[in-house]
């Protein structure tokens, strides 16, 4: 490995600019994921942050497929059979961590520098190698951490297109589906809500009997209100269970917590404990007080939402990745927005814009285009509008859930 001599300004410098890239890196893939991106997609983010963030010239990505181990990406060097690098692997299974094996006894495996597995409940689901490895003594700890933290996040996103895909008996399917929507309807607040200067309205479409789907609106003070959007991974009994402890958490922490960053941390934690990192919660989070005229919002990995104020959009993009997956969120930024005059804020889960057949003319961009010419409606009137909008210009149905979450504050 080539050694490197910086000073320590300048390693502190590298070290920022490298996380700077990793963070973005690490949301593009959340956003990736959350518009249900291919496996040869997300592959392809993972090949070009290996190239070019991290300068790993040999990389092999080996992970389970139909009860199989199969290589789904690989770039560099002579390629090897994968049957021949899960045989030479089998022995590395017991170390949960990335470890060094350019020393190994196994001439294939010794072609590479580390071994980074990824493991759920005690089973490795899948393993990297990597070689010709450019990096410094000091980051090398970093870049290792990091490679696994992305190989985590794309089998996990695996492992759920395959429960997606699953089948379950069709009296079970049922019995599942009458019990979860039993629990749904008592999740679901109110549709509509108004009071002086406030007027809020939310249509929830579930694409089955029950959905993952969950919305919320909660008024903390006279001054300052709370609202939330999510899509919960999965569906039936599971999924609305989740949803029900996600309910019961932000009511709790939001009437004794004012930050939204901690907010978040806590459901995070509620979530990996519950679930053990195997369903995960894309979400927005948004407070605004009526006071100030300040709003104040995290997107976890959502679908961003539109502000409308005074002719002009804006999409509420900042914020962290999806929650319920990493132990620690690796980045929490909280947007604000300081809002003088009257205006309206559209919340809406990816089901809106994803159809079974694609239609050129229905997008973000054309969703946010008619948020601007129809900005100024009562939200009730807004979310009739576009619903009937949609249904007009897409030729197919929703491949999911659809909820949207009108707010607007005079």
């Amino acid at each position: 490995m080539q050694n490197y001599s910086y000073s320590d300004e300048d390693e502190l410098i590298r070290l920022l600019l490298k996380r700077q890239a990793e963070l973005n890196a690490l949301l593009e893939i959340t956003q990736a994921i959350n518009k249900n991106a291919s496996i040869v997609v997300l592959v392809d983010m993972l090949e070009v942050i290996m190239k070019d963030y991290l300068n790993v010239g040999k990389f092999r990505f080996i992970t389970e497929v139909d009860n199989k181990f199969k290589c789904i990406s690989y770039y560099g060097g002579e390629f090897e059979q994968h049957r021949v690098l899960v045989q030479c692997s089998k022995g590395l299974s017991r170390f949960k961590g990335p470890v060094s094996i350019n020393q190994h006894e196994n001439k294939v495996l010794k072609n590479y520098d580390y071994f980074i597995p990824v493991f759920q409940k005690n089973k490795m689901l899948a393993f990297a190698l990597i070689g010709d490895f450019k990096t410094t003594p000091q980051m090398m700890g970093n870049d290792l951490n990091f490679i696994q933290t992305l190989t985590n996040v794309i089998v996990v996103a695996l492992e759920n297109k395959k429960l997606f895909k699953k089948r379950i008996e069709a009296e079970r399917f049922q019995r599942e589906m009458e019990l979860a929507s039993d629990v749904q309807q008592m999740l679901i607040p109110i549709t509509i809500y108004n009071e002086i200067g406030i007027d809020v309205s939310a249509r929830y479409l579930p694409h089955q009997n029950i959905g993952g789907d969950y919305y919320d609106f909660i008024r903390l003070n006279e001054n300052e209100f709370l609202w939330c959007i999510a899509d919960v991974s999965g569906k039936g009994v599971s999924a609305a269970l989740l949803m029900a402890t996600l309910q019961a958490s932000l009511r709790a922490w939001s009437s004794v917590e004012d930050n939204l960053t901690t907010i978040i941390e806590k459901l995070n934690d509620i979530i990996i404990k519950t679930t053990k990192g195997e369903k995960f919660i894309t979400m927005f989070l948004g407070k605004f007080n009526q006071q100030t005229r300040m709003l104040t919002y995290i997107n976890a990995g959502h679908n961003p939402s539109v502000v409308y104020d005074n002719g002009k959009i804006t999409e509420l993009k900042q914020g962290t990745t999806i929650i319920g997956v990493l132990d620690n969120l690796p980045f929490i930024n909280t947007g604000e927005m300081h809002l003088h005059g009257p205006f309206m804020i559209f919340n809406y889960t990816d089901g809106l814009i994803e159809y079974d057949q694609e239609s050129p003319d229905w997008n973000e961009v054309r969703l946010s285009e008619y948020v601007k010419a129809h900005g100024k409606l009562k939200p009730d009137q807004f979310n009739n509008k576009i619903l009937d909008h949609v249904g007009r210009m897409v030729d197919g149905k929703p491949i999911d859930d659809v909820t949207i979450l009108t707010i607007s504050c005079r």
